[in-house]
């Protein structure tokens, strides 16, 4: 009987083993969150062997865990692109994919200070006003943090409102953590940490992609494109601003520079310690996400593709089956 009993459990064993599914780890980009998960939905419908487990977080962040404190990742998409090129090439990654874009807006609720009467030609003028709160993420950790501070000084030049920049940020040409006016200024590690505060009214606005806004349904002013960084026809005026971020050393630094609003994916390998636990998995989400199917949910969540994508470094692993 106990033969039997035993026989029973090892073909138990095996048959749970045997449908137990493969997980995809993927480190993306907070503002990526909506899209992704929608994209996790149809991916493992297509491929039910798969289980996606997504970890959003801002980009600098995602890559730092893979650099600094050696998390396993399969796949990291970051809405920066050139946070794979600094951070992960070439020793965590082989390749780099331009694939999506996107823009910068202010977001507000009908809640904010002078909601009624903010447009795109006043609120500089509004944002400086002593009882107005504005947010923003961590230049140190997420894109979305560096480009509102670029966004500030192009607004400078754009509107010619001399010191605006310093009025309402004055952190110089880098930004130290917690150095900010809390009584004008809300920092959070990711922008999507900063959402639940703005639709709570804990401040008025928020520097935020234009996607995000428009997938949380939130008021928000288009700026003009020589402020946005939406597009490439004004990289030469988005040069104009610069900011200083931490580098991949305690102590280093890397200068960023105005530029166009890029997305990049990469799939995580290269290292022996950093190997795709899922290189299969890897390369057919990696694959999914630049399919018709992926560009088409990522339109629909306000954001641009970018076809065909652009691809540096070695991507000869996407051709494996």
């Amino acid at each position: 009987m106990k033969k039997y009993r035993s026989l029973a459990l090892i073909l138990s064993l095996v048959m749970t083993m045997s449908f137990a599914k493969e997980k995809i780890v993927v480190f993306h980009a907070g503002s990526l969150s909506v899209p992704f998960a929608q994209i996790q939905k149809a991916f493992e419908a297509k491929y039910p062997k798969f289980d996606v487990l997504r970890e959003p977080a801002g980009s600098r962040a995602c890559a730092r865990k893979i650099t600094d404190i050696g998390k396993r990742a399969d796949v990291m998409a970051s809405a920066a692109y050139k946070v794979i090129d600094n951070l992960l090439i070439p020793k965590y990654a082989k390749f780099n994919i331009q694939f999506a874009t996107n823009e910068m807006v202010i977001a507000y609720t009908p809640k904010s200070k002078y909601a009624n009467e903010i447009n795109v030609k006043n609120w500089p003028e509004i944002f400086l006003k002593k009882d107005v709160k504005i947010g923003h993420s961590n230049p140190n950790i997420d894109p979305c943090g560096y480009r509102s501070i670029l966004v500030t000084k192009l607004a400078e030049i754009y509107y010619k409102k001399p010191g605006f920049y310093d009025k309402l940020l004055g952190y110089g040409d880098s930004y130290q953590n917690g150095e900010e006016n809390r009584h004008k200024v809300i920092v959070r590690p990711k922008e999507t940490d900063l959402l639940g505060l703005l639709e709570a009214g804990a401040y008025d606005y928020l520097y935020i992609y234009k996607s995000v806004a428009k997938q949380h349904g939130l008021k928000y002013i288009v700026l003009p494109p020589q402020v946005s960084l939406k597009s490439k026809k004004y990289s030469k005026f988005y040069k104009q601003a610069t900011f200083k971020i931490t580098g991949k050393k305690p102590g280093s630094w890397i200068i960023k520079k105005g530029s166009a609003m890029v997305y990049g994916i990469t799939i995580v390998q290269n290292s022996e310690k950093n190997l795709p636990r899922n290189k299969i998995g890897a390369i057919k989400f990696v694959n999914f996400v630049l399919s018709p199917k992926g560009q088409a949910i990522m339109k629909q969540n306000g954001q641009g593709v970018i076809n065909p994508p652009i691809i540096t470094g070695d991507a000869s692993i996407l051709n494996k089956k």
